[in-house]
């Protein structure tokens, strides 16, 4: 890439990837040395593509252009850096849409739910830095173009590619100069596991006996469902020698409280949905694999994955 032009890809603009990269978008609209590009699909491209996104935040509106919305990841020049923002089972596709389009210059930062999503992309994508990444933000798609941001810390936790130390200064500089809000550290994958053991214990058990989180804090048995899981990912993570501390499955658990009675999890929502793909095997099907490979019990979230498995095809 020639002189100090960047191109920066930000793929999926659902919530999270609408809020840091319409923050970026509107930061760089008018700059000469950063382009921002945007893939999306459907309705919300269209809408995008003709009136810019609506960004609605705890801060203010803001309509964001990027240089360029695409539906197509192949028509994207060699990128510099890449937010991945989509669902877990669209990443396999991306991985692979993404081989001609990054090198070893290449930041990649996925910004969606998973404790091995690293592996996943770096399977793929080898040569390119990929760092280990998670977001707390709450946000979603109100309508077609528009994205709306209430609450969460909207802040972004990442640490090093454990193979390719050292990121240029430039990433952080763009990630500051656009007011995105970042913590980068040696081990994110505390950060990673800690929030993976609240949303997979939580999302499996409110999709299977479809509840709201309000309903299972009522309920002694789902409630004790819930820390069965964390229990199971805790063991797991020690025996990936992640350092989380004992405290963590009753402290996740009581995370729960902080949200709304009615509250859905994201997955359950999709779950919900008749032919809509979710994210089972990213929470259940992970587990399982894990506990496998490292002799962990993960006979709570193994009964749970069945029941989901029988209930929904796809």
């Amino acid at each position: 890439n020639g002189g100090n032009q960047l191109n920066i890809a930000v793929i999926g603009v659902g919530g999270v990837g609408g809020y840091f990269g319409g923050k970026m978008a509107r930061a760089n609209e008018h700059s000469t040395e950063n382009k921002i590009f945007f893939v999306a699909r459907g309705k919300h491209f269209q809408e995008i593509a003709r009136n810019g996104l609506l960004l609605d935040t705890d801060k203010g509106e803001y309509i964001c252009k990027p240089w360029v919305i695409t539906d197509d990841i192949g028509s994207l020049p060699i990128l510099d850096a890449v937010l991945v923002c989509v669902k877990g089972y669209d990443l396999s596709e991306v991985t692979d849409s993404l081989k001609n389009k990054v090198n070893q210059e290449t930041i990649i930062l996925p910004l969606l739910n998973g404790v091995d999503i690293y592996q996943r992309i770096k399977t793929k994508l080898n040569e390119a830095t990929v760092l280990p990444s998670c977001v707390y933000v709450g946000t979603h798609i109100e309508r077609p173009g528009k994205v709306t941001q209430r609450g969460g810390a909207c802040k972004i936790h990442f640490g090093d590619d454990p193979e390719k130390k050292g990121i240029g200064d430039r990433f952080f500089r763009i990630l500051e100069e656009s007011g995105i809000e970042y913590n980068y550290t040696h081990d994110p994958y505390a950060e990673i596991w800690s929030k993976y053991i609240f949303i997979a214990a939580y999302g499996l058990v409110t999709a299977n006996y479809n509840k709201t989180l309000g309903e299972i804090l009522e309920n002694q048995d789902l409630s004790n469902e819930v820390r069965s899981i964390m229990a199971e990912i805790y063991n797991l993570a020690k025996a990936q020698s992640v350092a989380l501390p004992k405290s963590i499955v009753e402290e996740s658990y009581e995370k729960g409280r902080k949200f709304p009675y009615e509250t859905k999890t994201s997955f359950q929502r999709d779950y919900e949905i008749t032919g809509k793909k979710d994210e089972r095997d990213l929470f259940g099907g992970t587990i399982l694999r894990m506990g496998e490979e490292y002799k962990v019990d993960i006979k709570q979230t193994k009964h749970i994955y069945e029941s989901l498995d029988m209930k929904k095809v796809i």
